[in-house]
């Protein structure tokens, strides 16, 4: 079936959105917000002397490999069906990569030489999903490995020999482990138990021993391990145990108990540390409130800072890749206005040159600003966010993309966003908030989303919309929502249960059906069940709760018009959420288009599905959105 006329559909684009808004310079092509990168993803090898990156071939993310001060490039992969998502040196003269068959998330690991030659899967199982334990830098040839072989609900942790192929069991996993720890020698010492919704940490001195319960809390209450400390005694601990914000602490298992406390900040939870692995010293802590802070520790970090900031004014300024003894380091400089570029400096002879601009055909003088904003939600819970303003625009009485996160239990950040820009640049406002349940925000606002899907968590995205009329920003009549993941089931639940309020909405891989969600969540996801019953509600104990926010029950409520993506091989959010919410549209006779991508999983990758996917998006905005008014 023919979904989309696509040469009509740029046609009418083209007629709406063929002048630029009040003060922007010009139309930037689709494609250029949504193609492949120039180069990404740089890395440098232990050794220092050669760097690696992902860049395009045959339209699919490769890693190449330059030794540093030379011009020439070595393609060391040759992927043709799908990016390679990730990477990692082991050693100094060969690479590890993961990669998935059509979106379905079952990663298989791969090692190939710096110099392209042997390339060889390791993990060649079907249907099995490797996560990497421990890299085990310190030993070239081995790494620690998660994979649910044995049961696909739960994964055991392998010795891998990178050369042979060989596996050898280190721990298998008796049915409750969620998460395994190393020390700082590679050893396995910690883990994380779960039955649900109680978590526990476990601990040993010794590989050989068995491990003990340090503690046991409610998942509302975390303790997560997150390094040893380097004499391998203790733990760094990101914890809220009797507190609203996590914070860094020194975690004893000899009493069970935290100890020092390292860092914590009023507003928001801290949960990253940074350390020297050649230095055995803590360097520092991060937070993000309107965007991303550092907090140092260590002197000598904080001097490598102050001059990679004072290399690059105005930019956000983050280290990637360091040698191994620290001398050689890559870092990533960008903002909200450019996807940024990569660089490498040398700290002992100064040298701080330009390795790519990222994305050098999208002008940062023509991108548009993301401004950290807050409203106050019907209950009075203070509800921060982003607002992008088209470049050049007027500020009022504009249309509007409302843009609701995925997860729900993440957040949106300050930086570079390709949809947001790209939705600016066509004279559309975006306005993006973190709803209750967003992380980063402590406890008490994290738990007040529990078994509120659809509802004040819906309220908290409905109270931004009513912000933006109020102040005049949004033309009330031409107001759209977009989403992807749990984003897409705020589209349908915008439409369904506010069904004035949208003047249409794009649901990306979204949930309609909460009950059909929970019966096909992915086995590996299993041992977090419980868990998901507590935050979004149980299908028998709650189900007239589903059955009420839950968007398919309700479509006949909905009015306004809707374009749904789909991958086919989602294994988190299934083609069926999207069948069944189009199915009852269709039945109504609503304007819904659907487009589903047969080599694709939870969002599309693939460049060809990214640029058809954003043609159709972009033409129904300007159906039923408009631009800014003259």
């Amino acid at each position: 079936m023919k979904l989309f006329g696509f040469a009509a559909t740029l046609l009418l684009a083209a007629a709406l959105f063929s002048r630029p808004c009040e003060g922007a310079e010009k139309i930037i092509p689709l494609e250029d917000f949504f193609r492949n990168p120039v180069k990404t993803g740089f890395r440098i090898s232990p050794d220092g002397q050669y760097i690696s990156f992902l860049k395009p071939w045959e339209r699919r993310l490769n890693i190449f490999v330059q030794k540093i001060g030379s011009d020439e490039e070595l393609r060391v992969t040759s992927a043709k069906d799908r990016d390679i998502p990730a990477y990692f040196w082991s050693g100094d003269s060969r690479i590890v990569f993961l990669q998935d068959k059509g979106g379905d998330e079952n990663f298989r690991l791969y090692k190939v030489n710096a110099d392209g030659t042997e390339e060889k899967e390791l993990t060649p199982f079907e249907n099995v999903r490797v996560t990497i334990v421990d890299e085990l830098e310190e030993q070239e040839n081995e790494l620690l490995i998660g994979m649910n072989r044995r049961d696909p609900r739960i994964f055991d942790v392998y010795r891998l020999n990178i050369d042979s192929g060989s596996l050898t069991l280190v721990e298998e996993n008796p049915g409750d482990i969620q998460g395994w720890l190393t020390d700082h020698d590679g050893r396995l010492r910690a883990a994380v138990r779960t039955d649900g919704v109680n978590m526990s940490l476990l601990y040993r001195d010794r590989e050989d021993q068995p491990f003990k319960t340090l503690l046991t809390t409610d998942f509302r209450e975390s303790l997560s391990p997150l390094f040893f400390t380097f004499d391998n005694q203790k733990l760094y601990v990101a914890s809220n145990l009797g507190r609203d914000k996590s914070a860094i602490y020194i975690f004893d298992p000899k009493t069970a108990k935290q100890e020092d406390l390292l860092f914590e900040h009023p507003e928001v939870d801290v949960s990253a540390l940074f350390y020297s692995k050649k230095r055995k010293v803590l360097t520092g802590t991060g937070y993000t409130t309107d965007r991303f802070h550092y907090h140092f520790f260590d002197k000598d970090r904080a001097e490598l800072q102050k001059e990679l900031e004072s290399r690059l004014p105005g930019y956000e300024v983050v280290v990637t890749s360091m040698s191994k003894d620290e001398t050689k380091v890559l870092l990533h400089g960008g903002s909200d206005r450019t996807r940024g570029a990569y660089y490498f400096f040398n700290r002992e002879t100064k040298d701080f040159r330009k390795l790519a601009e990222i994305a050098p055909w999208l002008p940062e003088e023509e991108m548009a600003a993301m401004t950290p904003v807050s409203y106050t939600a019907r209950d009075g819970l203070t509800i921060h966010g982003y607002l992008t303003l088209p470049k050049g625009s007027s500020g009022k009485g504009l249309p509007v993309v409302i843009n609701p996160h995925g997860g729900p239990w993440a957040r949106d950040v300050w930086g570079f966003d390709p949809e947001v820009q790209f939705l600016a640049n066509r004279g559309l406002a975006v306005l993006q908030m973190n709803f209750r349940g967003s992380t980063g925000y402590g406890r008490k606002f994290w738990e007040a989303s529990f078994k509120e899907w659809g509802k004040s968590m819906q309220n908290d995205i409905t109270d931004g919309v009513l912000w933006l009329i109020d102040r005049g920003i949004a033309d009330s009549e031409r107001v759209g929502i977009y989403g992807g993941s749990y984003g897409g089931y705020a589209v349908l639940a915008g439409l369904a249960f506010t069904p004035d309020l949208y003047a249409c909405g794009v649901d990306y891989v979204g949930v309609s059906n909460i009950f059909t969600l929970l019966e096909t969540i992915p086995p590996y996801w299993e041992l977090g069940r419980q868990m998901l019953y507590e935050q979004i509600g149980h299908p028998e104990k709650d189900r007239e709760l589903l059955k009420s926010v839950s968007p398919v029950f309700h479509a006949d409520n909905i009015q306004a018009p809707l374009l749904v993506a789909q991958g086919a091989n989602d294994p988190r959010v299934k083609k069926a959420e999207s069948d069944q919410i189009v199915e009852a549209l269709r039945e109504r006779g609503v304007d819904v288009e659907y487009m589903v991508k047969e080599n694709e999983g939870h969002g599309f990758h693939n460049e060809e599905n990214r640029f058809d996917f954003y043609r159709a998006m972009e033409r129904f905005f300007a159906k039923y959105l408009g631009s800014e008014k003259e």
